[in-house]
């Protein structure tokens, strides 16, 4: 219901509904993986994922160039948490590596025109995020793989949004692949 909400919110421009619905949406994430349990290394890395997405989550509420740049850093970390739990679960094969970089540089090719003063943030962000996908491919469990793509995917929506197309067409796609994909790692901890 909470998404129904942010999406709502989004849709008709009513900043705090939709601050209300995005804390609500990602308390849940939190709740449910301290649900599941925090047994383990890779459920406790998992969940510092999560705590600094929540992170992002908030400092993306505000408008501004700087609450940009401190959700990106915080989401930064939080795909380096994620690598430290997928890491300890297997090694990505040639294949994946293959896979994953060509996508990556695809989408620095795509947005590299619109950067300008952010080139080296999001340069840095997207090598984080691509190498977070790409050690979550190998892992044994479809929940934390699946949900990595599904985060990967939502961040096109947001750099589309931020430096490409501003419209409201992209939360209304990124938002729920980005909630589903953390709800997916969420359950992936159990």
């Amino acid at each position: 219901m909470s998404l129904l909400g942010l999406l709502a919110a989004e849709v008709r421009r009513r900043p705090l509904a939709r601050a209300a619905f995005k804390v609500a949406c990602s308390l849940g994430f939190l709740l449910l993986a301290l649900a599941q349990g925090l047994e383990g290394r890779f459920a406790q890395w998992v969940f510092a994922g999560l705590v600094l997405s929540a992170l992002g989550d908030v400092f993306l509420i505000f408008p501004s160039g700087r609450a940009f740049l401190a959700g990106l850093v915080a989401f930064l970390l939080a795909h380096l948490a994620y690598v430290g739990a997928f890491a300890a679960e297997g090694s990505p094969g040639p294949w994946a590596f293959a896979l994953v970089l060509g996508v990556g540089l695809g989408v620095v090719r795509w947005l590299w025109p619109h950067l300008e003063g952010w080139r080296v943030p999001v340069l840095a962000y997207a090598a984080v995020i691509s190498l977070m996908l790409l050690f979550a491919l190998a892992t044994g469990r479809p929940e934390a793989r699946l949900g990595a793509l599904l985060f990967y995917l939502s961040d096109l929506f947001v750099a589309r949004e931020r430096f490409v197309r501003s419209e409201v067409l992209n939360p209304l796609l990124g938002l729920p692949l980005y909630y589903v994909g953390q709800y997916l790692l969420a359950l992936s901890v159990g």
